[in-house]
């Protein structure tokens, strides 16, 4: 992926004071700026991240426990994206980014390298969100509102990508292709469709499996469908407001990762991995049984926000997610709007 090599030093987070505060050299090679997100190849892993307005990033690494962290300054940038190849980094490896650049809420920028950001391209979720004041970008209650700099450190609470192992046997598989005047598109929620559904599994009932199960494979059919609509299945948050009362996002129109299935509709949810790979023979089957698979995807509906923490990168705004985008590409709203 790239033909030059050499070496670097990490320094450390708070997260990793029990550390030897000498960092070992890390090898690494400049990388390339495409595909976006962490790619693995069977070597290493290249990370690219757009970030067109930043001053520069760190690629922030930890261990399995989410903890100990350490922070790569990253110094190759084409075309606006941030990339470095780094060798011997595997799959299940959890990452994250710090972006450094201007402060200045007034200009729509609000870049805060204090705040730990998730990949915009993360095909993992490898920990989720825990709630808490040092997520945001601001001071909360404080007077000045969105405009007062937060220095807090959000690495604890924020939640983290992994890397993404996307082999999977696809084999067999038969892709339907139905012209649209024969299109009749059946609408469902993955947990609403499956969870109380008495012939499914009681293991797999609100899950992915369960969706393709065989009973739900049957009500399709009859219905005479070709096509089912998923909604929202990537990762997405409960809002602040619920968690507190012991209450989820029902619908998901709350997304924080595109590219990364929801965890908790996975009947192993605690491995990232296996998560991944229930989402995808989910897919294989319904396709085998006959069903095109289409995604409800919103945009509108997201958690980007310029005044959390999921924005930050993308355009100096702090949010735990996207990746920096330019002034001309990005819009900014107030908590008033």
């Amino acid at each position: 992926m790239a033909d030059t090599a050499t070496s670097l030093e990490v320094t450390r987070g708070e997260g990793a004071a029990d550390a030897d505060p000498r960092s070992p050299p890390v090898s690494f090679a400049p990388g390339s700026h495409f595909p976006r997100g962490a790619t693995w190849d069977g070597h290493g892993v290249n990370f690219s991240l757009f970030s067109e307005s930043s001053e520069y990033i760190e690629l922030c690494l930890f261990d399995s426990a989410g903890q100990n962290e350490q922070r790569i300054r990253v110094r190759e940038r084409t075309n606006g994206a941030w990339h470095i190849y780094l060798p011997d980094i595997v799959p299940g490896q959890l990452y994250g980014y710090r972006v450094h650049g201007p402060y200045e809420p007034e200009m729509g920028l609000r870049f805060n390298p204090n705040k730990l950001l998730l990949d915009p391209y993360a095909k993992v979720i490898g920990r989720q969100l825990e709630w808490a004041d040092e997520l945001f970008g601001y001071k909360v209650g404080d007077p000045n509102a969105d405009l007062a700099f937060d220095d807090r450190d959000s690495a604890p609470f924020a939640p983290l990508a992994a890397v993404a192992d996307t082999r999977f046997d696809w084999s067999g598989e038969k892709r339907p292709s139905y012209q649209a005047h024969e299109t009749i598109i059946y609408e469902a929620h993955v947990r609403g469709m499956t969870k109380l559904h008495p012939g499914v599994p009681e293991g797999l009932r609100g899950t992915y499996a369960g969706m393709a199960s065989e009973p739900v494979l049957n009500h399709l059919r009859q219905l005479g469908v070709t096509a089912i609509e998923l909604m929202p299945v990537h990762y997405f948050l409960n809002d602040r407001h619920l968690a507190d009362q012991g209450l989820r996002n029902y619908w998901g129109y709350n997304t924080l990762g595109f590219f990364a299935p929801e965890l908790t509709y996975a009947s192993n949810p605690g491995t990232p991995a296996d998560v991944v790979r229930e989402f995808k023979q989910m897919v294989k089957d319904l396709h085998t049984a006959g069903f095109e698979v289409i995604l409800d995807v919103v945009y509108a509906a997201s958690t980007i926000s310029p005044t959390t923490v999921w924005s930050t990168a993308i355009r100096g705004t702090t949010w735990i997610t996207r990746a920096a985008a330019t002034r001309s590409t990005w819009c900014t709203r107030t908590p008033s709007s």
